[in-house]
C-alpha cells in the first residue's frame, strides 16, 4: 500500500503540494483522510492562488501553481501540513490498483515506441511489494 510521510516526504515541495491536491480531489475510498478534510485542504489551497470560489466540477479541481510564487508554494505546503497534523494523519496511505493507460500514443511517437520495442523486446521487470519475484 502507497504511503507518503507529510513532513518528510523526500519529494520537492511543489511536487509534494500538487501530490497531495490530486490525492484530495481523487475518488480514492481508501485514503486514509476523512472526505471532508480532503475537500477543505483543497478549497483553502485554491483559496491562496484564486480569487474565484473552488469550482465544483471534480474534473475541474485541480491545483495549478504556475501562476503562483514561492510564497504562495510555502502557503499551500503549510497549510496542507497543518490541517493534516490537526486531523492527526502523519502519514497518508492509499490503495489504488494499476490502471490501463488512457490515452493511446500520437501516431508520431509510433517509430520511436517501435523502436524501443525492438531494442528491449522483454517486457520489463516490474517490482511489485505485494508479490516479490522470488530468486
Amino acid at each position: 500500500m502507497p504511503s507518503l510521510d507529510i513532513q518528510n516526504s523526500g519529494m520537492p515541495d511543489l511536487q509534494f503540494v500538487l501530490f497531495v491536491s490530486a490525492l484530495c480531489t481523487a475518488d480514492l475510498t481508501t485514503l486514509n483522510m476523512p472526505s471532508e478534510l480532503r475537500t477543505t485542504l483543497f478549497d483553502r489551497c485554491w483559496a491562496l492562488t484564486h480569487t474565484e470560489a473552488p469550482p465544483t466540477d471534480p474534473k475541474e479541481r485541480v491545483l495549478d501553481l504556475r501562476e503562483g510564487t514561492e510564497l504562495t508554494l510555502e502557503a499551500c505546503l503549510s497549510t496542507i501540513r497543518s490541517l493534516l497534523t490537526d486531523a492527526g494523519i502523519r502519514t497518508l496511505t492509499w490503495d489504488h490498483p494499476v490502471s490501463e493507460p488512457t490515452h493511446e500514443s500520437t501516431p508520431a511517437a509510433k517509430p520511436l515506441i517501435d523502436r524501443l520495442g525492438q531494442l528491449y523486446p522483454d517486457p520489463p521487470e516490474i517490482v511489485d511489494p505485494e508479490n516479490p519475484a522470488s530468486g
